[in-house]
């Protein structure tokens, strides 16, 4: 068995794992970034860029069949799956070829290819060969779960990686996962013209905490297709060449037995950690199997408590499944474990969440329950606003959605936003970025709104806000108030 002797190992190649790689390589020559697997990131080869491609589609589809509320008369929609699914799988391999263009910069002595396990918490075995690391990053993605529940439809199960694989659409699709990939994909399929249905489980709906978002969502996705957050389904078969679910309605209660074509299980991935054989890193696992770590410097715990020479980054942490959240994981980790034994704490960026569903839905910073927890029940402060009769909304006829936002009393500190209405992407965006700025309410509304814009919505739930807020007295008033000591 050759052995080979190097300062930092990567294991994975995805968005974290190129990451930690390109910070580890500031301090040293000999990193080596180990790529088991399919070439290509999650994001570029099974997740945001082929949905969003297949969303595209979707979206010029609605906005024909929609175009009569604007005076617009056009023919009957006739959408082809097969062209529809070529151009998907087409500009997603361009986005994979991309990323397998930057790996072509790494040294060919440095990028080694194939499976890797622990032979003990300094040696991983790849191939033929053992590489024995001074530190070593665990960045090895994560894989779709699809719970027993559904192993009854047998070929007719898929899951979210599967969907881009399709050459054509099928007529028929029962989704199970309400969360933020279930939505899009669901949605998309339906604007397309496949039959659907959606099935949720704990009543939650994509990024929402705050129950007045998720109702909103609920009524406003049930006037276009069936959703049912808090299904009760009984049974799941395989019938012929199709998949037979038994479910009540949720509306009438009413028993119903329908078939389709596939069964979709968007029910969340899972770090991808089977066969790195963990037992032999000598570190503390949660109940999930995935390592103990200190979420500032992405550095894992030994199973004694002390902190360890590997690391993890990424979907593998089972932290944030987010492109930007793995990129920022990634070069967290690939820097400690460059400067190891020295060690920094990362600076992690405002929590940013994104659905790219119609209306779109966002989350930024703190949820309100989150917000409560801190500062207590007395000490937020909450604003909202709806986009039914906002200006520009009604304008594009887009005028569906709710925003609410929370701050802190007495200081007048904005703490976090849920947003649901037409593109809330940008509203989202701007809220982050004065989240990362510190912004009070007050200063927010001093920025510049253009007319007639969105933003003008996301002033009057501002406005709302603000006039919620009990604030603390003016600093000069503080100051006489307590003295020079106070």
């Amino acid at each position: 068995m050759q052995v080979r002797d190097v300062d930092v190992a990567v294991i994975g190649a995805g968005t974290a794992g190129l990451s930690a790689w390109q910070s580890a390589r500031q301090y040293s020559d000999e990193v080596v970034l180990i790529a088991g697997g399919e070439p290509g990131t999650t994001c570029a080869r099974v997740g945001c860029m082929p949905s969003k491609l297949l969303i595209a589609a979707a979206e010029a589809a609605h906005q024909v069949n929609t175009s009569k509320r604007f005076g617009i008369e056009v023919g009957n929609v006739r959408v082809d799956g097969r062209a529809v699914m070529a151009r998907v799988r087409r500009e997603r391999d361009a986005f994979v070829e991309g990323v397998i263009d930057s790996m072509q910069q790494i040294e060919p002595g440095n990028l080694v290819s194939g499976w890797a396990h622990f032979v003990d918490s300094h040696t991983l075995c790849v191939g033929n060969q053992h590489l024995r690391a001074g530190t070593i990053i665990i960045a090895t993605g994560s894989q779709p779960h699809a719970p027993d529940i559904f192993h009854p439809a047998g070929d007719r199960l898929i899951d979210s990686d599967t969907v881009f694989e399709w050459e054509t659409l099928p007529s028929s699709l029962a989704v199970f996962g309400a969360g933020i990939i279930g939505l899009e994909l669901g949605q998309a399929l339906s604007r397309l013209g496949v039959r659907l249905r959606l099935f949720g489980k704990s009543g939650s709906l994509g990024p929402f905490q705050d129950p007045a978002l998720r109702d909103y969502a609920e009524r406003t996705f049930n006037e276009e297709f069936y959703l049912d957050p808090s299904a009760e389904v009984d049974t799941i078969r395989r019938a012929g060449d199709q998949v037979e679910i038994a479910f009540l309605e949720r509306e009438s209660g009413e028993r119903l037995i329908e078939r389709f074509d596939y069964l979709l299980a968007a029910t969340g991935r899972r770090p991808f950690l089977e066969g790195l054989q963990l037992e032999n890193a000598g570190l503390a696992l949660d109940d999930n199997g995935v390592p103990l770590y200190n979420r500032f410097t992405m550095q894992c715990r030994r199973a004694d408590g002390e902190a360890s020479h590997v690391y993890i980054a990424g979907d593998a942490s089972q932290e944030l499944p987010l492109l930007h959240e793995a990129n920022q994981q990634g070069r967290i980790a690939g820097n400690n474990a460059g400067r190891y034994p020295e060690r920094r704490a990362g600076r992690r960026s405002t929590p940013l969440s994104i659905a790219f569903s119609d209306p779109q839905m966002a989350t930024v910073g703190l949820s309100l329950e989150e917000a409560v927890k801190r500062f207590g029940c007395d000490g937020v402060a909450e604003g909202e606003a709806t986009f039914e009769d906002q200006g520009r909304a009604v304008v594009m006829s887009q005028n569906r959605g709710l925003m609410r936002l929370y701050a802190e009393h007495g200081s007048g500190q904005f703490l976090g936003a849920e947003l649901f209405g037409p593109r809330v992407e940008h509203l989202a965006h701007l809220l982050a970025w004065a989240l990362e700025q510190k912004m009070g309410v007050e200063r927010m509304l001093e920025m510049p709104f253009y007319h007639p814009v969105l933003e003008e919505g996301l002033r009057s739930a501002m406005r709302d806000l603000n006039r919620a807020l009990l604030l603390g007295p003016p600093i000069g008033e503080r100051c006489l108030e307590y003295g020079p000591g106070g």
